[in-house]
């Protein structure tokens, strides 16, 4: 019959103590909890690092004295940067791209691509930045196998411009805003 440890405590090895800052007397613990139920399996409560030291190995090394303090929280900043650039399908080409007045940017994509979500951020920039001038919309190629079929699509991402319905320019790859933008201003 197998018993269930209710708590492990595991040392670090004796051979790591050379590693450990001289001013740390003891090496650090760390301990295993759980809590059990009759006729369940252990949960698992979590992993507690607890060292003798409340100073980081950094601020041993220099002159002015910081203390590590727990309880602070991971804050993640990130936001929601890009911007929604309209999609344009095998029904609305025609009349959002062939027949629009100006010059129109089309990015080619498709949701499983890497480098094109990389580049989703850009081409919402630069729609907001040529707001009036130019027109941008991407077209899934998944979604609109013909459309990039008759246009030579062999690699996404690729970004083309239209003008009166008709292929200017293409770029294809995750390019830098600024080779993007170099390409607009010959249109515009």
């Amino acid at each position: 019959m197998a018993t269930i440890i209710e708590s492990v405590t595991i040392t670090s090895p004796s051979n790591l103590r050379m590693a450990l800052p001289a001013t740390m007397t003891s090496p650090p613990v760390f301990s295993l909890s759980s809590r059990q139920k009759a006729g369940a399996l252990p949960e698992f409560a979590g992993l507690k690092i607890q060292s003798t030291s409340k100073r980081t190995p950094a601020s041993l090394n220099s002159r002015s004295s910081r203390v590590f303090r727990r309880g602070g929280g991971i804050v993640c900043e990130a936001q929601e940067t890009a911007l929604d650039v309209p999609i344009v399908t095998d029904m609305t080409w025609k009349s959002l791209v062939l027949k629009a007045d100006g010059p129109v940017l089309v990015e080619f994509w498709a949701p499983w691509c890497g480098p094109c979500r990389m580049i989703h951020p850009v081409i919402g920039e630069l729609s907001m930045q040529y707001a009036g001038k130019l027109k941008c919309f991407k077209l899934s190629t998944d979604d609109s196998p013909s459309i990039a079929t008759q246009y030579g699509i062999r690699s996404i991402p690729t970004i083309m411009i239209f003008i009166n319905g008709e292929k200017k320019d293409a770029v294809i790859g995750a390019v830098p805003k600024t080779t993007l933008t170099a390409t607009i201003e010959k249109f515009l």
